[in-house]
């Protein structure tokens, strides 16, 4: 019995500290374009488990971002 408690313990002292995924700022992924595109990437290529996340609305935020400065940019503004 004190082996299965012990068990029990160190498994749910293991799912507890796994390690997540970093959360980037719209920002951060503005000025990165490799980091962005490399997300957008991924969220496109798996939708139904990605599309939710902050990383992939934080993405798309920062793609209509940088969509709209460079708009503004074509038409001398």
């Amino acid at each position: 019995m004190r082996w299965f408690v012990s068990a029990m313990a160190i498994l749910l002292l293991s799912t507890c500290s796994a390690e997540e995924e970093k959360v980037y700022a719209v920002d951060e992924l503005v000025a990165d374009e490799v980091l962005l595109t490399k997300i957008i990437g991924e969220c496109r290529n798996n939708p139904g488990e990605l599309r939710d996340t902050a990383n992939c609305r934080n993405a798309e935020a920062a793609d209509g971002k940088l969509r709209l400065e460079r708009m503004r940019k074509s038409l001398g503004g």
